[in-house]
């Protein structure tokens, strides 16, 4: 409960940090910069107080990052999916019959004599010598 809300005040405070930085007049201008000077605060009170706010609202995103990065690993997860545990209360199956007798052939020396005899006679092969 705690971690949403503070991931909650994270997110806002980046938008905030967004925002101010694009208020900020550059060079080419910033989002406000066809106000007048005339206004609640002139334009160098305007600048001042958006650097300052930029610079509190970074150290307060760093230091939002850092804790919540501190609460994330220290965090215990109260739930555990198991959709993809094995059960472990059921024994595997026992067979009850006779053994099955093993083969007279070892498969692999099959597998490994049909590979030879195909090597042996190539069929259809134009570019064998002496044809």
């Amino acid at each position: 409960m705690l971690f949403s809300f503070l991931l909650i005040v994270h997110a806002v405070i980046a938008a905030l940090l967004v925002t101010v930085i694009l208020m900020q007049q550059s060079e080419g201008g910033g989002l406000t910069s066809s106000g007048s000077p005339s206004g609640l605060m002139s334009a160098r009170g305007a600048a001042n107080f958006l650097t300052r706010a930029t610079a509190v609202l970074a150290g307060l995103f760093i230091a939002m990052s850092i804790l919540l990065a501190v609460l994330a690993a220290t965090r215990r997860a109260d739930a555990i999916d198991t959709s993809l545990a094995r059960p472990t209360s059921a024994a595997p199956a026992v067979p009850t019959g006779p053994a099955p007798a093993a083969p007279a052939v070892d498969p692999l020396d099959a597998a490994a004599g049909a590979v030879v005899a195909n090597q042996a006679a190539p069929a259809g092969n134009s570019s064998a010598p002496g044809q």
